[in-house]
């Protein structure tokens, strides 16, 4: 029993203190460190940063993707109500060259498609100009249908003037 106390008088041993005092300077050496390689870019720096900083090199722009304009007839619309007004009206539509002749080919259904769309169009719509945007989306949304997806990519609006 003489043992038992006398281990139990002992003072707690240093090295716990010790430890967790090395402990927190590693661990704030090793974290400094780490924000140092992360803030000068030795490590997770993007690729053209890297890329930049080795070897300047001139600008080369991206090649054009490989597209067709397709020219549709213009049209000049009678628009309806009491005031005899009329609607001219020409645009292109971009596709993928791939598509151009098949594009061609449902031209006369396009034409028929903008025709119908632009005699049903309120005036009031037409003669406001924050309305294009919304125009030429239906308008666009109108030719996909008919073309089929992937065939025309945008619709681009050459002449709108209202007479």
């Amino acid at each position: 029993m003489t043992e038992a106390t006398a281990e139990a008088d002992e003072p707690p041993k240093k090295k716990t203190k010790l430890m967790l005092l090395i402990g927190l300077v590693l661990m704030l050496m090793l974290g400094s460190g780490g924000f140092y390689a992360v803030y000068s870019g030795l490590v997770l720096a993007p690729p053209e940063a890297t890329h930049a900083a080795a070897a300047p090199e001139a600008h080369t722009p991206e090649a054009l993707p490989d597209i067709a304009y397709v020219a549709l007839d213009p049209l000049a619309i009678t628009l309806s109500g009491a005031s005899a007004r009329h609607l001219r009206f020409a645009a292109q539509l971009e596709v993928p060259s791939a598509y151009e002749h098949d594009v061609e080919l449902l031209k006369p259904r396009v034409m028929d498609v903008l025709n119908g769309y632009l005699r049903a169009v309120d005036v009031s719509l037409l003669e406001d100009p924050s309305a294009m945007m919304r125009l030429r989306a239906q308008m666009l949304r109108r030719i996909q249908l008919v073309t089929g997806d992937g065939r025309v990519r945008d619709l681009l609006v050459i002449e709108f003037v209202l007479n």
